[in-house]
């Protein structure tokens, strides 16, 4: 096989890139990385936590009833509603007035395994699709959202403005595993061709965990890919100008664009 064969059918092969996500949810990306010729490494920097106290959730879970819309915001919210749910005797699937909006097909795709009744899935992938998408239809509406922590206050913000009557809740949260610096110290030690970025947090934690082992962040000769505005913006903020972006924010496109940032540049010795 020539190697522009090669490339056609393994457009990644001999790259390294690293994945960032927590070591539950690494797996499908570093899968699809590796179909493709890629080293996948895996420095995870985000730990999923419980919230400080589980009161305000459950408190929302139990009189999940008597809202009109709740909106969730990722995969790790839906594992936490769902959880919570279960503990709690609270049957989603009978709740038939409560409409459900979903951030992204993957969370979309979670929330109705977990017999939530998704109603709404923007066409952005985003905090900012959510509001467009759900429009005039809250107004004067009871309306959940739980989420991590530490999260921006586009929806919230926006649709108290819009006139939804808004519950927030902390749904869990994240924080640095340990070995962490570790882990990227090797990794930059051997050298990685592409970090991928699936939201904010993964940029913040990695410049902390950068920091912490004494590197510095963004790395030298790296390329850095984003799953979309809201992350490469938050790039941005640390100096570090994507070298791609997944059109649409979700894995498959994300590895597109990592694809897409590695043509026509040379091989890693």
């Amino acid at each position: 096989m020539s190697e522009k064969q090669l490339e056609d059918v393994l457009p990644l092969a001999g790259r390294r890139v690293l994945v960032t996500r927590a070591v539950h949810q690494a797996g499908k990306l570093s899968d699809g990385l590796k179909a493709l010729g890629a080293e996948p490494v895996e420095v995870p920097v985000m730990e999923i936590r419980p919230p400080d106290s589980y009161e305000p959730l459950d408190a929302a879970v139990r009189k999940l009833a008597s809202f009109d819309w709740l909106v969730l915001t990722s995969v790790n919210t839906v594992q936490a509603m769902a959880a919570r749910c279960s503990k709690l005797d609270v049957d989603v699937s009978g709740i038939k007035l409560l409409r459900v909006a979903a951030v992204g097909g993957a969370t979309a795709e979670a929330a109705r395994k977990a017999d939530f009744r998704v109603t709404v899935v923007p066409d952005s992938y985003n905090s900012e699709g959510v509001v467009a998408a759900l429009g005039n239809s809250i107004v004067a509406k009871r309306v959940l959202l739980a989420r991590a922590k530490v999260a921006r206050d586009v929806i919230p913000d926006a649709l108290t403005d819009a006139g939804a009557l808004m519950t927030v809740v902390d749904a869990y949260q994240t924080g640095l595993p340990d070995g962490a610096r570790e882990l990227l110290a090797e990794a930059l030690k051997v050298g990685v061709d592409a970090a991928t970025f699936t939201s904010s947090s993964s940029v913040r934690n990695l410049a902390e965990v950068a920091q912490e082992a004494g590197v510095a962040f963004p790395f030298a000769g790296v390329a850095g890919i984003s799953i979309g505005p809201v992350t490469s913006a938050t790039m941005r903020e640390f100096g570090w100008e994507p070298a791609g972006e997944a059109v649409v924010s979700d894995l498959p496109s994300l590895i597109e664009a990592v694809v897409k940032a590695m043509q026509g540049t040379g091989i890693r010795e």
